[in-house]
């Protein structure tokens, strides 16, 4: 009967997530069904502070999309279709964090590790998201990421200082979250700053792939949160 309780909770909150998305037009109704999809797998990984971390990622990255918007507009920086997300766009940021939940099925061992590897994955996916989108507002010097030579801001591959450390916050966010439902221990740093390289990563692949067109963002966003992942495991088994 627990059991059945849980499943129903869930189902009401994605459904509920679902059509709130759609209708305030945040994603597409495709997007939003794959997103459902992410979700399902990342509970099965991490119960439901999975999903706690997956839709702290899509709030803080709604609202940080958001937030002023008529300056992002001005600088030729703000989101495309007004920041409503395509089903690329869901899996190149929870597509890793599902398929680490997906393992959690398949495999019986390291059922403790899939719990830190999609926290890792929501990280370095909300790091991104904040550095992004509030260090294009409130940076104050740009520099390329592969020279540290002064650059636009809003480009692929320009950080700021500013920006770092609002990713920096935006992992903690989430490693914080993950501390909660599972324990603070070890693995809240190892989230903190698998999420911070995996921001990091994600500048480096702009300035040096994205840039000359040989991948584009969604990739260099799934590449982001894979990179992540990989690190956690890393810092996990050492």
């Amino acid at each position: 009967m627990q059991m059945q309780i849980k499943f129903l909770v869930l189902a009401v909150f994605l459904l509920t997530g679902m059509a709130l998305s759609v209708y305030f037009k945040k994603l597409t109704v495709v997007a939003a069904l794959n997103g459902v999809l992410c979700a399902l797998l990342v509970y099965a990984g991490a119960g439901f502070t999975g999903i706690a971390l997956m839709t702290t990622f899509f709030i803080t990255g709604t609202l940080a999309t958001s937030w002023k918007v008529d300056l992002k507009r001005s600088l030729k920086v703000a989101e495309e279709n007004k920041g409503q997300r395509k089903t690329s766009q869901v899996l190149a940021n929870a597509g890793v964090a599902a398929i680490a939940g997906l393992m959690s099925l398949i495999f019986e061992t390291g059922q403790t590790l899939w719990p830190v590897l999609i926290a890792a994955a929501f990280s370095a996916a909300t790091a991104d998201t904040l550095a992004s989108e509030l260090g294009t507002v409130y940076g104050k010097r740009f520099c390329n990421i592969l020279t540290f030579k002064p650059d636009l801001r809003g480009l692929d591959g320009v950080i700021s200082i500013e920006g770092t450390l609002i990713g920096l916050m935006g992992s903690a966010l989430i490693a914080y979250i993950y501390a909660i439902g599972f324990s603070f221990n070890t693995s809240f740093i190892i989230v903190v700053i698998s999420g911070t390289m995996g921001n990091l990563t994600d500048s480096f692949l702009g300035a040096w792939l994205e840039r000359k067109g040989i991948i584009k963002n969604d990739a260099v966003n799934f590449l982001n949160t894979l990179f992540a992942a990989a690190s956690a495991a890393l810092m996990w088994y050492l």
